[in-house]
């Protein structure tokens, strides 16, 4: 009761506190006649209330708590029923046992008869290299583009792709999709397989690599290492993944399911952060062979899969670093500039008229050394050849 009574005392003075910062402000940072007044009554009634509520506190304490509403009733029905959650829920007529909840519907001009409300466009840049190649599949492209119901347009002078949806577009994901389209055929992806993109069940990413390694000679032999001698690394990946997988320039281009697309990003990143894609593919290998035994299924395959620890392997080091020289303490005399090899040879000292002269001079010599070289090389045609085999004269 003792602490129950300081409580109480301790909110009655901060809720004075708070009335008295209340009435100091909206008299405008000072106290008038009528605000002390006004003050002084919500005061005295709150003080009242706070010994009101503690008497029913303490007097009504030992009493027996008054009969809960029917809520009580509405709870324990709902807990019957399987909880508060399962309140509300209702049978399903739809929700059978042998439905697939992962099965992805084709969406059709059905679903969606109305159309689109507005024009939503997308345009993305290509590199030089790729505009003849562009400008070849483009009406194939264009083809495509249309069964769907998107607009496209390619512009040779912006080096820019566009796609925009129309009147006869129904679908609302294929503007997306169309964006991935342009995105991967300026990436290098051949037409016939960018445009496989425009199915439901597949995906793609573009990932960078550029940025994942510092050095340029170690990003190139990195870079090789996921190809593979004659790209047998990339064809196991891609045999593994169900994707295809490009590698071009600074990025890697990648379409195919999300799971396998989320196995490709990994593999890729850990190669670019010196991991050989050997060991995932090695790993990928006993999952394929683990996943047809059907007694797996709900087990661990953590004992079957192979654990690599990184290993830092320490390098020799030479037990005497700059073997063979000798430890000067003065530093190596500086290499002698143009104005020192001439004052040293006298031609700083010479006038404009003597440099000239001697530099036709120099010039001179030069030709008659190569005119000399070239008569020679005349001559040679004109000697006569040595007669092999001899038995002498007679």
């Amino acid at each position: 009761k003792i602490v129950k009574t300081f409580k109480l005392k301790t909110r009655a003075r901060r809720m004075q506190t708070k009335e008295k910062a209340f009435f100091f402000l909206s008299c405008g940072g000072r106290f008038i006649p009528a605000a002390k007044s006004v003050f002084r009554t919500l005061t005295r009634r709150s003080a009242v209330c706070k010994e009101e509520g503690e008497g029913h506190d303490t007097m009504g304490g030992d009493e027996d708590a008054p009969p809960q509403s029917t809520d009580v009733a509405e709870v324990g029905e709902g807990a019957s029923s399987g909880g508060k959650k399962g309140r509300y829920r209702r049978e399903k007529p739809w929700d059978v046992d042998g439905i697939d909840h992962w099965k992805v519907e084709p969406f059709t001009k059905e679903d969606n008869p109305g159309g689109m409300l507005d024009e939503s466009s997308f345009a993305t840049l290509f590199p030089k290299y790729r505009e003849k190649y562009l400008r070849e599949v483009w009406p194939s492209v264009t083809r495509a583009l249309k069964e769907v119901g998107v607009a496209c347009e390619l512009n040779l002078v912006e080096g820019s792709m566009t796609v925009r949806t129309t009147r006869k577009t129904f679908d609302p994901y294929i503007i997306i999709k169309s964006r991935d389209l342009i995105k991967l055929l300026s990436r290098s992806v051949p037409a016939p397989q960018a445009l496989k993109i425009l199915q439901d069940d597949v995906q793609c990413d573009v990932i960078k690599i550029g940025g994942l390694v510092r050095n340029k000679e170690r990003y190139v032999k990195r870079r090789q290492r996921l190809i593979g001698p004659n790209g047998s690394t990339l064809k196991a990946v891609e045999m593994l993944t169900a994707c295809y997988v490009l590698v071009q320039g600074n990025t890697v281009s990648c379409m195919g399911g999300w799971k396998g697309l989320k196995t490709v990003r990994k593999i890729i990143e850990d190669c670019m952060r010196n991991m050989h894609p050997i060991y995932h593919i090695k790993e990928l290998m006993i999952k394929r062979e683990l996943a047809k035994d059907p007694a797996l299924a709900n087990q661990s395959w953590d004992r079957f899969l192979p654990k690599f620890k990184k290993k830092n392997v320490k390098r020799k080091k030479p037990s005497k670093i700059g073997k063979g020289k000798k430890d000067t303490v003065f530093p190596p005399a500086p290499v002698p500039s143009k104005v020192d090899q001439q004052i040293e040879s006298g031609e700083y000292f010479l006038s404009q008229e003597a440099k000239r002269r001697r530099e036709a001079a120099e010039k001179l010599e030069k030709q008659k050394e190569a005119l000399s070289a070239s008569q020679k090389r005349r001559n040679d045609a004109f000697v006569a050849p040595t007669e092999d085999g001899g038995g002498g004269e007679g």
